[in-house]
């Protein structure tokens, strides 16, 4: 039997039978479907403000509840390809993801941090196919257009957020999704939260200007090349697989974004005043 295959007839009773919740983020509705009532309740608390009943879902994941493993779960997760069928490993989960079926399954314990990382892994390698990207970076939204603010822990990214001014809406604190839209791209919030533990809202707009933060004695924002931006957006782009195809995929898609995306530093000390440079 084939990967495909496999999935189809592991997931027909679940899809056709169980309940489902349709969580969707960056635009994109994935039904979570399981038999299990109170999982789905509490996929419902996880991802309030990003629940869409009403929508077609563009793909499906049926959710099989297992016991707790005594595996790590905060080892980092193994995915890799067989076809057109990925495969995401960790101590708390097994997944496969069809790229063209469009479906999948998840066997995981009954926690929200193991469907969370799964939806990292599935968004990260559709908005690969999309030529967009999941970042570290905080977000933000002022004056309708979108600021990113990307960088590793300890950057800055948090105090961005936090500091937000009142006329900024803030999409995310720590993993920021960009979508292609013609030849411009769009921010999107996510529920995808950091130090905050805030989840963001879930509004989108077009992005003005990525910001790689770097703290310094004064507010100013440097330039910064092509080159030199490609390679810091590779540094805080999210792909978990080490595959051939996809890294290159991700390469071009990232020389391709600094090409046409305002891309700067932002040198800023941690307060307030740094975002009147963000307008």
């Amino acid at each position: 039997m084939s990967a495909a295959s496999s999935i189809a007839s592991s997931g027909t009773a679940l899809w056709t039978e169980s309940q489902g919740v349709i969580v969707e983020i960056g635009g994109i509705p994935i039904l979570l479907r399981s038999g299990d009532a109170d999982f789905c309740a509490m996929i419902e608390r996880r991802y309030a403000g990003f629940l869409n009943p009403s929508a077609q879902p563009s793909y499906e994941l049926a959710i099989y509840l297992e016991p707790p493993s005594e595996k790590a779960t905060d080892e980092d997760a193994h995915v890799f390809r067989s076809g057109s069928v990925w495969r995401f490993e960790r101590g708390d989960f097994r997944a496969e993801w069809d790229a063209v079926a469009r479906r999948g399954y998840v066997r995981q314990s009954a926690n929200p941090y193991a469907i969370d990382a799964v939806l990292r892994i599935a968004h990260s390698l559709v908005l690969a196919d999309e030529r967009g990207f999941l970042v570290h970076a905080a977000s933000a939204v002022r004056h309708g257009r979108a600021f990113l603010f990307a960088g590793v822990s300890g950057a800055g990214k948090t105090t961005m957020a936090r500091l937000a001014p009142p006329d900024a809406t803030v999409l995310t604190d720590e993993i920021s999704y960009v979508r292609r839209s013609g030849p411009n791209y769009m921010a999107y919030g996510t529920p995808f939260a950091g130090e905050l533990v805030r989840v963001g809202a879930n509004v989108f707009a077009p992005l003005d200007t990525l910001f790689f933060l770097v703290q310094g004695p004064v507010n100013r924002i440097e330039p910064i090349s092509q080159l030199a931006a490609a390679r810091e957006l590779l540094r805080h782009t999210l792909f978990f697989a080490q595959d051939s195809e996809l890294v290159n995929q991700v390469f071009h898609s990232a020389l391709e974004f600094v090409s046409r995306a305002n891309v700067a530093r932002l040198v800023f000390t941690p307060d307030v005043p740094a975002w009147e440079l963000v307008r």
